[in-house]
């Protein structure tokens, strides 16, 4: 183990730290697997009260998996890399899972497989530099890690707007829709640690440090609009969401301008990217996190063995010219019965993971 994840026990703490900065904490196998080796073990320590999940890095809790390990795994070994993205939800099942406090100080960006370490935990706590967003669309994927299981629940058609956009969010409206549980200042963070340290009841300790943000001016817009996301991506389809944004921007209110710069950002996202995200955020309403992962791998499988994430990875974050060659050159040209394709069983290849009970069990 190299030391790009830093687990030390602090007393009644287990403090877990990524230490990536040079990749904005790029979450890659050897952080995964130390993370999922570990749940089990700090859930039967008697000497362990709680769970810290935190970054070394002042610009960033964690930008995402490191999608060109993986991209580049799943050249030379698709197994491997099937491998590596399930070991990834099931690590995500486990957190959730996890019976102790799970307390999460983020300062910084949490974007994709940052988002999906974070969001089962028992407590999140904003710093003032968070941002969260899940912009797997414009690199031919989908909010994976479950995230789809949490944006489909959320109210007005929220969900659609940032799961199909990209689109962050900072920690203000994170606060307001219940992706987070606290906000404190990262000069706090330190006391929360200490407190921690010495086993202090964590509710306590976060309630007394918490101070609701005051609302950035785009947060100010966004809850403005409220209705407006609400309105127009409500369609079906995502041609249809394409077309109301359209009608929208071609008219005389003050939101055409805005309706006509989303409609721009959609169109360099991937056209399929975009039309498994709807179908899957459609179907993740009624399902719980198990359930949603283990329809993330189905989709991942698939995905993983075709071109389309390739090429997604190359033009964002290889070659960097923005420039991606999708499948499809726009949305209405995207088949739905293809879709129906990525949802279908992949039978004994099937993600497993236990029932919630059986797994506690199985960290008790």
């Amino acid at each position: 183990m190299d030391n790009s994840i830093l687990i030390q026990h602090r007393g009644a703490l287990v403090d877990i730290s990524l230490n990536r900065p040079h990749v904005l904490n790029a979450l890659n196998d050897e952080m995964r697997a130390a993370i999922a080796e570990g749940v089990p073990r700090f859930s039967r320590d008697p000497e362990v009260y709680a769970m810290l999940m935190r970054s070394t890095s002042a610009r960033a809790f964690c930008a995402g998996g490191d999608v060109r390990e993986l991209t580049r795994l799943a050249k030379q070994d698709p197994a491997l890399a099937r491998a590596s993205i399930g070991a990834e939800y099931a690590m995500n099942w486990a957190l959730e899972c996890f019976t102790k406090p799970t307390v999460s100080l983020i300062d910084g960006i949490a974007m994709g497989s940052g988002v999906g370490l974070v969001l089962y935990g028992t407590h999140r706590v904003a710093g003032e530099r968070f941002s969260l967003a899940m912009p797997e669309t414009a690199i031919g994927l989908f909010p994976d890690v479950g995230v789809s299981c949490v944006l489909a629940k959320l109210p007005g058609h929220m969900g659609r707007y940032l799961g199909l956009t990209g689109r962050s969010i900072r920690r203000a409206m994170a606060y307001r829709m219940g992706l987070v549980t606290h906000c404190i200042d990262a000069s706090h963070h330190h006391s929360v640690i200490t407190s921690l340290e010495a086993a202090d009841p964590v509710d306590p300790v976060l309630d007394d440090l918490h101070e609701t943000p005051p609302q950035t001016p785009d947060d100010v817009a966004l809850a403005a609009r409220a209705s407006l996301i609400e309105d127009v991506f409500s369609g079906a389809t995502v041609p249809e969401i394409f077309a109301a944004l359209e009608s929208k921007a071609a008219g005389l209110t003050g939101d055409a301008e805005w309706c006509a710069t989303v409609l721009a950002e959609l169109k360099t996202k991937s056209p399929l990217a975009l039309a498994i995200t709807l179908r899957h955020l459609d179907h993740c309403r009624d399902l719980d996190l198990r359930n949603a992962l283990i329809r993330d791998y189905r989709l991942a499988y698939k995905i993983l063995a075709e071109q389309e994430l390739q090429e997604g990875v190359r033009a964002v974050l290889v070659d960097k010219d923005g420039q991606p060659k999708w499948r499809h050159q726009a949305v209405d040209l995207v088949n739905l019965e293809e879709i129906d394709m990525y949802f279908e069983s992949i039978g004994e290849a099937e993600l497993i993971l236990h029932e919630r009970e059986k797994m506690q069990r199985i960290q008790g």
